[in-house]
């Protein structure tokens, strides 16, 4: 099974992305998580992601806050999916991080959830690695499954208290 490579721009943006790597552990996707930043260590950066494939991704989460150019780095140096998580902080709500990562110029995209919206970016990763594992596109299959019956069982309870 390929790996995912979880990249964060500063230690304090661990907290953050605790939730996808909690999502990777869920469902048993071998992951790396480093700290590399754009901007203070941008030739580390461009060469994890230069070889990131031949080193056995398949994926790259990479979360930074503010003027959050760390996902727009690494896919301008892989072809590997990358998956940008804008990291709130003080200023502007992160809404600057979120339009620094979603806001890339053609042929260089970056997948980008939620402004703080690590779990979705770890799904997305065992997404895209199930395309072709048919155990993880089960495991999905039966969280969506899991998912749906709570919120019924949840209707069920509103229901019964009107």
């Amino acid at each position: 099974m390929k790996k995912i490579a979880v990249i964060m721009g500063s230690a304090s943006d661990l907290p953050k992305v605790q939730p996808a790597i909690d999502a990777l552990k869920e469902f048993g996707v071998p992951f790396e998580a480093h700290i590399c930043s754009a901007h203070r260590t941008p030739e580390e950066a461009a060469r994890f992601a230069r070889d990131a494939r031949a080193n056995g991704f398949g994926a790259i989460i990479a979360a930074a806050g503010k003027a959050a150019h760390l996902a727009g780095a690494f896919a301008a140096g892989t072809t590997l999916p990358v998956i940008g998580i804008p990291v709130k902080s003080d200023a502007l709500d992160g809404l600057d991080a979120l339009l620094s990562t979603v806001q890339m110029p053609p042929g260089m995209p970056v997948a980008t959830v939620a402004i703080d919206g690590a779990r979705n970016a770890g799904l997305l990763a065992v997404e895209i690695l199930a395309v072709t594992d048919d155990e993880l596109a089960y495991k999905l299959a039966a969280l969506r499954d899991d998912m749906k019956k709570k919120v019924l069982e949840k209707d069920l309870e509103l229901q019964a208290s009107l």
